[in-house]
């Protein structure tokens, strides 16, 4: 074959997989995410609001109490933001786990994450963080946090109907609503997230949603179909609202 057939030839071959050049596919596959990956850790380098940078604010405010008012408001600048807060725990962790063993009840962790995520998602959520059986993420409202929190319920129960009674999937859900200190993507502190973790954690039923008093305050639905409850739990006298009835 002479050079010229062989030119035509590699020209042929190059663009012959699935109608693309060969350099493309490489591109796409290879030197994009690479690209990505890069501009990804470039971003993470450049926000404030990161575990490191809070830490070092920290230490410097134990070591500069001086300077306490300054460094709390250089905090409060970086980190505070105002979410919805929405917590969900698995009823029963320890019972299935003694009963049918660790594996059997991390398939059905898996199988929960499978159902919620992409509802929270729906509802113009975001997941922060997962712990065990819990999920917490955040909303930009309390009427999305509590529609994500009625379809959750209404789609597990629709799974379970599908399933043997071992691996049955119930929730106890807890909303608040308020300032955070948000490490993005990673982690969150405050008062309305340790409430709304109190509340879905310890003190809802299972299949149970409950508002703390702030986040009811700023629900933005029908509120006919919620009830105050009074809780007294560790000295702390708390109130919180729960749906007696769902759309």
């Amino acid at each position: 074959m002479g050079w010229q057939s062989r030119l035509q030839s590699s020209k042929i071959n190059a663009g012959a997989i699935g109608d693309r050049p060969t350099l493309d596919i490489i591109y796409t596959n290879r030197v994009q995410p690479q690209l990505d990956r890069q501009q990804n850790s470039i971003k993470n380098i450049m926000k404030t609001n990161n575990r490191a940078h809070l830490e070092k604010l920290l230490q410097e405010r134990n070591e500069r109490p001086e300077k306490m008012v300054e460094i709390d408001a250089e905090i409060n600048a970086a980190f505070s933001q105002t979410h919805t807060i929405m917590v969900i725990d698995m009823s029963g962790f320890s019972r299935t786990t003694v009963r049918y063993g660790i594996i059997h009840f991390l398939a059905m962790i898996h199988r929960m994450h499978a159902i919620v995520k992409p509802i929270i998602a729906e509802c113009a959520g975001t997941v922060i963080k997962e712990e065990a059986d819990n999920i917490f993420a955040v909303f930009p409202n309390v009427k999305s946090a509590v529609q994500a929190a009625i379809d959750s319920l209404k789609q597990t129960a629709a799974v379970n109907t599908t399933l043997p009674p071992e691996m049955d999937i119930y929730l106890c859900i807890g909303i608040g609503c308020g300032e955070v200190l948000m490490l993005e993507g990673e982690d969150m502190y405050g008062s309305e997230f340790n409430l709304a973790s109190k509340l879905g954690e310890d003190l809802a039923e299972r299949g149970e949603i409950l508002l703390t008093d702030s986040a009811f305050e700023k629900f933005e639905g029908k509120k006919e179909d919620w009830e105050r409850v009074d809780f007294s739990i560790s000295g702390l006298d708390l109130v919180a609202y729960k749906q007696v009835q769902s759309d």
